[in-house]
C-alpha cells in the first residue's frame, strides 16, 4: 500500500502544488518539487509561517531576490530602471537568497571587498548599495503581503562608501579639443561640440528631441525646454543656444523626425562608446564624455561668466524658474554664451598640478 498523501497537496504536471484552504483563505501554489516528501516539509513550513503570521504577527521569511523581483516589477515606469537592474544583477550573487533580515552591512562587505579587488570604483559601488537600500526600504514601507503586514519590519541601514577614488573633473583645454574632436566619428564630434557650447549632460543630448525646440520671442534664434519628467535635475531646463549651437541645430534639422542626434537613423543611448575610447586612445587625452560639460562650465568662468549665470546656463538646481526669463534676462545668458564663440583672445583653462616632491 502506497504512502498517504498529506491532504493539502495535488501532484499536477509531476510537480505538487498546494491546495487548502485555512481560515476562509486560500492557499494556491507550487512547492517546486516533484518529491513527496520535500512537497510535505513545504507545506509544514508555509502553514506554520501562516500560523506565525496571523496568530503573532511575525513575518515569514523571504529573500532579498523576492524584494528586488517585487520592487523591479512595481518600478518598471521610471526611466533608471534598466540600469537600476543591472547593479541589481551585479549584487545578486553574493545577497539574492539571503533572507531580508538578515541583510545589512555586515552581510553586504564580502561584494564591496570583491568589486574592490575587481579594481570597481567607490562610486559604481555605492551605485549597487543604492539600490539595494533602496530594496529594502520598499521592503519595509511599501510591500504588504496577504497578512496586512509589510515584508520588513524595518529596514537595515545602508551605508555608501566615502568617494575617495572619485576621478576629479578633467576639462579640455583648447588645444586638446582642436587634437580630440577630429579623432572622434563625425555623429560624436557634433555632439561634443554641442556639449562645449550648451553644457547638456549625455542622457540630455541622446535624448534631445525637435518637440522641445521653442523659438524666443522677439529675439533670434531658438532654444530648448528640457522637460521636468526626463532628466536628472527634475525641473524644466531652458537650452540657450549661442551661434556654434544654433549652426549644428540648422545643420541637423533634416536628418531625423524626432531626434536632433542620432546615427544610422536611430537615437544613441550614450556616447561612450567605442568610437569614443577610441579617440581617447589615439589622442592620448583622457576625458569622458561628461567633462565636456565641466569643460562648458570652466570656459564661462574663465571668461568671466558670473556664478549666478553659471548656475542657470548649466540648469543647477536653484529657486529660481529656470524656463521663465525675462527678455533682457535671455539677452544676458545668451552674450554670457557667445564668449565661447569667440577666437580672437579667447580665455585659456590652466590646469594646475601638484609636482611630487616640490
Amino acid at each position: 500500500m502506497g504512502k498517504k498523501i498529506t491532504p493539502g497537496l495535488r501532484k499536477r504536471g509531476g510537480i505538487w502544488h498546494i491546495e487548502k484552504t485555512l481560515d476562509g483563505r486560500r492557499l494556491y501554489e507550487s512547492t517546486g518539487t516533484s518529491d513527496l516528501v520535500e512537497a510535505e516539509r513545504y507545506l509544514t513550513r508555509r502553514l506554520e509561517e501562516i500560523r506565525k503570521a496571523t496568530v503573532y504577527g511575525i513575518r515569514p521569511e523571504r529573500t532579498f531576490e523576492q524584494a528586488a523581483e517585487a520592487y523591479v516589477k512595481a518600478k518598471a515606469y521610471k526611466k533608471s530602471i534598466g540600469r537600476e537592474v543591472i547593479r541589481l544583477n551585479e549584487v545578486q550573487p553574493w545577497v539574492g537568497q539571503l533572507s531580508l533580515r538578515n541583510l545589512h552591512m555586515g552581510t553586504l562587505q564580502s561584494f564591496i571587498e570583491q568589486r574592490r579587488i575587481d579594481g570597481v570604483k567607490s562610486r559604481t559601488i555605492n551605485q549597487a548599495l543604492k539600490i539595494v537600500r533602496q530594496v529594502v526600504n520598499f521592503a519595509a514601507e511599501e510591500l504588504i503581503d496577504e497578512y496586512g503586514l509589510t515584508w520588513l519590519e524595518a529596514a537595515p541601514k545602508i551605508k555608501l562608501l566615502p568617494e575617495h577614488d572619485l576621478r576629479p573633473p578633467r576639462p579640455l583645454t583648447w588645444e586638446e579639443q582642436a587634437r580630440f574632436f577630429p579623432a572622434l566619428p563625425n555623429h560624436l564630434a557634433t555632439m561634443a561640440l554641442f556639449i562645449v557650447n550648451t553644457g547638456l549632460r549625455d542622457a540630455e543630448i541622446c535624448g534631445l528631441r525637435w518637440e522641445w525646440e521653442a523659438k524666443l520671442q522677439g529675439l533670434d534664434g531658438s532654444a530648448f525646454i528640457l522637460p521636468a519628467r526626463k532628466f536628472k535635475s527634475r525641473q524644466e531646463g531652458l537650452v540657450l543656444l549661442n551661434r556654434v549651437a544654433q549652426n549644428i541645430v540648422e545643420s541637423q534639422r533634416s536628418k531625423h523626425d524626432e531626434y536632433v542626434f542620432t546615427y544610422r537613423g536611430e537615437p544613441l543611448h550614450h556616447m561612450l562608446n567605442t568610437g569614443w575610447r577610441n579617440a581617447r586612445r589615439e589622442t592620448g587625452i583622457d576625458v569622458r564624455v561628461h567633462d565636456m560639460r565641466h569643460t562648458f562650465g570652466m570656459r564661462l568662468r574663465a571668461a568671466g561668466v558670473s556664478f549666478e549665470d553659471r548656475q542657470d546656463l548649466l540648469r543647477h538646481k536653484s529657486n529660481r524658474i529656470t524656463t521663465h526669463y525675462s527678455k533682457a534676462e535671455i539677452r544676458n545668458l545668451l552674450a554670457a554664451l557667445e564668449k565661447l564663440c569667440i577666437r580672437e583672445d579667447k580665455p585659456e583653462i590652466v590646469l594646475i598640478r601638484k609636482v611630487v616632491g616640490k
